[in-house]
């Protein structure tokens, strides 16, 4: 018997008993959709993760000096210096003061507003587009000028589009907004946007200490990120001489550890899910048992025409994975589905750029393994079928 035979001969008996088959495939649909929507869960996370750490810079080391409460200490020309040293592996540098107290715009004190202490070259470093006016000039920082830079939620909420050229109040001394930043994210309250940047200099001015103790160095590379973060580590290194002194984050190197951890746990629960194409293949077999039973006459009649036994193998093994097969694709729409319903539960509940991404080697894995596991469960109940006496096949009732 031909294989295409064989094929639409196990369409028409899965057919005959559509409710059976649906029900023994349904432990394949909850597998196959099951695997499907938590690796899209994990490509939708990973990509979120990239998205979030793009806006932060993967391509930046940051580094904060704690001390080692000696006079020993890196200065801002020091820092500055380095880069200038290394060309090849460091490309700019800003220095990062956070500023604590009050923001007002007028009477009223804006809580959640952060204010950051920066160089003329921060924006460019992170990429951040400008809506009006200008960014901070080096001659800002050179004269600890008052003037500042705001994000979009401040220009929205306070200013009605229109910031350049009005004042804000940060500790109760006026600072002209100079320039406004587009959008980086959705603007809210707290958010990325409702910030205020003002020159490093004028910052570290108004702190208690006065120093400044955080910076971010952008690499020419990320190939080369372990080379850059050394040869920060070693400068630092000789002049505290330990390594308690300071702490170097590299963004990109956060990525690849957080990126490889979420991939080990989609693994271990999309193989908790595929347990479910294991009961699935169970149910296959153990109907195709019951199948054998049910047709012993007809395999005996077969066999009496002149059926070999591999002839009769083969029909309950195609059998066994079509049906596999069947819920497979059934899983793969059923998968798609709930795909798009996580996708718009996690938007509205968590954040709008969340999404569940099916992607097609997943698909393909998922499906192919369904079919394998027919084929697997399907061949116990085969050779059962193939090995059946004709004679007393024939009598059996």
């Amino acid at each position: 018997m031909r294989l295409y035979q064989s094929f639409l001969l196990a369409l028409k008996n899965i057919l005959t008993s559509k409710v059976r088959a649906m029900l023994t495939m349904l432990g394949i649909i909850i597998g196959v959709s099951g695997v499907m929507v938590i690796i899209g869960m994990g490509n939708g996370m990973e990509n979120y993760m990239k998205s979030s750490f793009k806006s932060l810079g993967t391509d930046l080391l940051n580094v904060t000096i704690i001390g080692t409460g000696t006079s020993k200490n890196v200065g801002v020309d020091d820092m500055y210096q380095l880069v200038y040293d290394n060309p090849a592996y460091l490309k700019d540098i800003t220095p990062s003061v956070m500023v604590p107290g009050s923001v007002k715009i007028g009477s009223a004190s804006l809580d959640s507003t952060s204010v950051s202490g920066v160089s003329e070259t921060y924006a460019a470093m992170k990429k951040y587009g400008l809506a009006g006016g200008r960014f901070l000039r080096y001659a800002d920082v050179e004269s600890r000028s008052s003037v500042c830079v705001v994000g979009s939620y401040i220009t929205k909420m306070w200013f009605n589009g229109d910031a350049v050229g009005k004042t804000i109040r940060l500790n109760g001394t006026a600072f002209t907004i100079v320039g406004a930043l587009e959008e980086q994210s959705e603007s809210e309250e707290g958010g990325s946007d409702d910030a205020v940047y003002i020159p490093y200099s004028t910052a570290a001015r108004m702190t208690s200490t006065g120093t400044i103790t955080s910076y971010s160095f952008q690499i020419v590379s990320e190939d080369d990120v372990a080379q850059s973060k050394k040869i920060v580590g070693d400068a630092l290194y000789k002049v505290y001489g330990t390594k308690d002194a300071y702490s170097i984050i590299s963004m990109s190197e956060m990525l690849s550890m957080m990126t490889t951890m979420l991939n080990v746990l989609v693994t271990v629960l999309a193989a908790i899910a595929a347990i479910s194409l294991v009961v699935g293949g169970i149910g296959i077999m153990n109907i195709m048992l019951v199948s054998v039973s049910e047709r012993t006459r007809e395999i005996g009649i077969r066999k009496a025409l002149g059926a070999k036994q591999r002839h009769i193998m083969q029909q309950f093994v195609i059998e066994a994975a079509t049906l596999s097969a069947l819920g497979g694709l059934v899983g793969i729409g059923f998968g798609y589905l709930l795909s798009a319903l996580a996708t718009v539960i996690l938007k509205q509940v968590l954040d709008p750029n969340l999404a569940v991404v099916p992607s097609l080697p997943s698909i393909l894995i998922a499906f192919g393994i369904s079919a394998a596991i027919g084929i697997l469960f399907g061949y116990l109940p085969a050779r059962k079928a193939a090995r059946l006496n004709p004679i007393d096949a024939l009598r059996y009732e």
